[in-house]
């Protein structure tokens, strides 16, 4: 394997040419906040919290899915990466309307932890139409409460990469988006029966085990 060295931080570590700056800075002992990411599933880049400042870079990178370079001088915690994520974070949450504050599984949430990590405050921003869903429970083996989903698609990437399914995609567009299942069609299939991987994978608690028990610890 050919290594190569970079700055990360102030820190100048080698590490192994591919690894991309979120697989670095773990192994550094960095924290840097995701949501849509785990290492059991593709990196996708969509909830843009992991970002981080690379100099000479035009824009912002997300570090779940870029590779490092020779050279390269990183910064996870600038000034201008606080202020990225924490509109972020406050975005997510103008959205997320589901009745956390009653919720006990509230506490597994991980959009609320990271909320409190970067001491984001209540939203700012004023949403004409809230996204609000019912809840559905016809299906015996997987709770939907799509009012707290943020669309950051692990679920998706956990029933196909892992369960090999496919159950789960996103449909429409914009505002619209949504996780469906099918055609839009309430969730019933007999392919869920013994499964769970989607809940596993749910930062937020918009899959739940219809036992009523709380959300096992996301991954």
């Amino acid at each position: 394997m050919s290594f190569v060295k970079i700055v990360i931080d102030g820190k100048e570590v080698s590490a192994g040419e591919g690894m991309t700056i979120l697989q670095v800075a773990e192994r550094e002992g960095i924290a840097i906040p995701t949501l849509c990411h785990s290492p059991d599933l593709k990196p996708i880049g969509v909830c843009r919290l992991c970002v981080v400042e690379v100099e000479g870079a035009r824009t912002l990178v997300g570090s779940c899915h870029t590779p490092i370079a020779e050279g390269m001088v990183i910064q996870t915690r600038s000034p201008k990466v606080l202020s990225v994520r924490r509109a972020t974070v406050e975005l997510l949450l103008t959205e997320h309307t589901g009745s956390c504050v009653n919720d006990v599984s509230a506490r597994n949430c991980s959009l609320h932890r990271l909320a409190s990590d970067l001491e984001v405050g209540p939203p700012r921003f004023q949403v004409r139409q809230p996204r609000f869903y019912p809840v559905e429970d016809a299906n015996p083996y997987v709770r939907r409460d799509l009012s707290k989903c943020i669309l950051c698609r692990k679920c998706v990437s956990a029933c196909a990469e892992i369960a090999g399914k496919q159950v789960l995609s996103v449909g429409y567009r914009g505002f619209r988006s949504k996780i469906i299942v099918d055609f839009d069609d309430p969730l019933k299939t007999e392919a869920c029966r013994d499964c769970g991987v989607c809940i596993d994978y749910c930062p937020t608690g918009a899959l739940a085990r219809p036992t009523g028990r709380d959300v096992e610890g996301t991954v």
